[in-house]
């Protein structure tokens, strides 16, 4: 999650996270360099006093300064395209997890499973606990298994809301009528926060997404005691 002072992206705890991060530091050099170069070159003029009657036309540079910009821009696209196609791509799922937006809580169903299906509310401030996060935690967690392609099917019962994690590189919009189908995969245990990244209303800054991930028997063990 997102702490104090923070000023990179989030730890990644899916593989297409990793790429994300991966492209935006990509970008970010491809960027750098540009503007080092602008930069210096605007100084340079500044700072010359000659002139040359050879500057009043330059084919040669104005060929390199049309293709040098698109061969940038292939750099940059390749790799963008290469991801979006990735995160589009849904591989045979182990486990379906249903997403319903409320005003204002999430509602979770375990397709796989008979009726294991719950409400997720934010838990109040007058009621928080050591360790839990203001604004962030739920009274009802949403347990996933770690090493195990998820497909997450969203939808919405009133206005539009988002289904947000960003440690997982997952954001997708929740509309009513409508089914959404994402899919992704976590690398890691622990607990992952996330809120919901659309305007809904009133209370829009106060449903929040909680994800607990867990090895593959700590959530077999935990669907048995859902299903008691």
């Amino acid at each position: 999650m997102a702490t104090w002072l923070n000023l990179t992206l989030q730890d990644s705890a899916s593989p297409i996270m990793e790429q994300l991060i991966y492209f935006h530091d990509h970008a970010l050099m491809i960027m750098l360099m540009i503007i080092t170069t602008v930069f210096y070159t605007l100084i340079s003029i500044m700072q010359n006093k000659q002139t040359s009657r050879f500057l009043l036309e330059g084919q040669m540079i104005e060929t390199v300064w049309t293709i040098a910009p698109a061969i940038i821009l292939l750099f940059i696209a390749m790799p963008s395209l290469r991801l979006l196609y990735l995160m589009d791509e849904i591989h045979n799922p182990a486990l379906t997890l249903k997403t319903v937006g409320h005003q204002w809580y999430w509602s979770y169903e375990y397709s796989d499973f008979t009726k294991l299906e719950f409400d997720s509310y934010m838990v109040p401030q007058e009621d928080l606990q050591m360790g839990m996060f203001r604004l962030l935690d739920t009274d009802n967690r949403v347990v996933l298994p770690m090493n195990s392609p998820i497909r997450l099917i969203v939808t919405a019962a009133d206005v539009l809301h988002s289904w947000t994690v960003p440690g997982l590189g997952v954001k997708t919009d929740a509309t009513p009528g409508r089914l959404n189908q994402v899919s992704f995969s976590i690398n890691r245990p622990g607990i992952l926060y996330g809120q919901c990244s659309e305007i809904c209303g009133a209370n829009h800054s106060f449903m929040p997404i909680t994800i607990e991930s867990v090895s593959t028997n700590q959530f077999i063990s935990w669907v048995s005691k859902m299903s008691e």
